[in-house]
């Protein structure tokens, strides 16, 4: 079962909802997050990146950052300019984007169900990141970034979602990006009950986006609750702040990779490497169009590689990937790149920047090559995490991004 919980949030005014709405915390580095909240002393970077408050050259993990962004939602519930809900609610988020729409339930997500791998991973998290994460949120007392999460649609559920929000929404506007956001509030106590019940009968959830700070939700419930002799398993660190969206709306794009050299190679050498384990075609600029074919960059030049037969095992979850057969197939033999975590020749670029972005990389001289992957399908990512598996590091971009402040959970009544 799936157990999710209502709760009071903290949310914007309806008048200034979009001038608070940001971005997520890790899709901005902190001189872009400087710049985009300029002038807007009410954007919710200013909780999620208070690191834009203090001298350019502090270090984003200093106690100093997390007291700011404590200190900065605290103003920003004392101006009035976040509001908190007077009884428990849920809430319904649709994003469109261009011809694509997406709702989601947001609401509460049970941390002992993700400890109990109910709440499937795909990915493995990074301890600086975790700490980062659980430092910012016990700090600020509240869940700031939602995870994404996702389930197997189900027809019950989508009926639900439909009635609730066929009435005009609490919240509805565009932000600079084009992305529409819009949001109902439901806190009728039968709906809340109605949602809660059909989300009962969903045997698991899966983490599309948002690893560290589920991981991060574990460990501020481990915090509190030792701290906390009267531990009762209801208190609002039980849970932690989620979007939950069925599979058949989700879009993934592609993660793409760029590469700074050739690892000594010449390009005819090049191509006669990569030759040995996919077909390689006179190209053009455009998205690969199925599973295992990549288009390449290289000299100015595209090419079209197919991954020959026998060049990865059909039946591993992991190996089978796009990403996985790039790897072992291209970066790690014949480029030399072993650890794509840690090795600073590669860079990764999500597919909402377009094909043309791997084309300016390359002709600008800093990367010497560029491939482009076709999307993984969430059916992988339900098969890799029902296998207790992990994805390859950046294998799924998902779009549109959840925007941040438009739902703050607290963790104290």
């Amino acid at each position: 079962m799936a157990n999710i919980e209502a709760f009071r949030a903290f949310r914007p005014r309806v008048d200034v909802a979009a001038k608070v709405a940001s971005p997520p915390y890790d899709v901005l580095n902190s001189a872009e997050a400087r710049v985009m909240a300029e002038g807007n002393p009410i954007s919710f970077l200013h909780v999620n990146k208070p690191e834009i408050d203090l001298p350019e050259d502090i270090d984003p993990y200093d106690p100093a950052v997390y007291a700011k962004g404590a200190e900065n939602l605290k103003r920003l519930v004392g101006d009035g300019v976040l509001i908190r809900e007077k009884q428990p609610a849920l809430y319904l988020y649709r994003q469109i984007m261009g011809g694509h729409s997406q709702i989601g339930l947001v609401a509460g997500a049970s941390v002992d169900e993700y400890e109990n791998d109910l709440i499937k991973k795909h990915e493995f998290t990074r301890p600086k990141k975790e700490d980062d994460r659980t430092r910012h949120v016990d700090a600020l007392d509240a869940n700031t970034g939602p995870v994404f999460l996702t389930y197997r649609a189900r027809p019950e559920i989508d009926e639900l979602v439909e009635r609730l929000t066929a009435v005009e929404a609490d919240y509805d506007f565009t932000a600079p990006d084009g992305i529409r956001h819009t949001l109902w509030i439901v806190s009728n106590d039968a709906d809340v009950g109605a949602l809660v019940s059909a989300f009962e009968a969903v045997p698991e959830l899966y983490v599309a986006d948002g690893h560290h700070r589920s991981a991060a939700g574990t460990r501020i419930r481990t915090l509190r609750r030792d701290a906390n002799p009267n531990h009762a398993g209801d208190e609002p660190y039980n849970y932690f702040l989620s979007v939950i969206f069925p599979d058949d709306q989700m879009l993934i794009m592609d993660y793409n990779r760029v590469v700074r050299d050739l690892n000594g190679l010449d390009e005819a050498q090049f191509l006669a490497a990569v030759g040995d384990r996919f077909e390689v075609l006179p190209g053009e600029m455009k998205r690969p169009e199925g599973a295992k074919s990549y288009a390449m960059y290289l000299g100015g030049r595209w090419y079209r590689l197919v991954a020959k037969d026998g060049t990865f095992p059909a039946n591993d979850p992991v190996r089978r990937l796009d990403v996985a057969i790039l790897q072992e197939n291209l970066l790690a033999p014949v480029l030399a790149i072993g650890d794509p975590r840690a090795d600073e020749r590669i860079d990764f670029v999500g597919g909402i920047r377009g094909m043309e972005e791997l084309v300016r990389l390359v002709d600008g001289g800093d990367f010497a090559v560029a491939f482009a992957l076709y999307p993984t399908s969430i059916d992988d990512l339900f098969a890799v995490a029902d296998a207790g598996e992990v994805m390859p590091p950046k294998s799924t971009w998902f779009e549109p991004k959840l925007r941040s402040g438009l739902i703050t959970r607290p963790l104290s009544e």
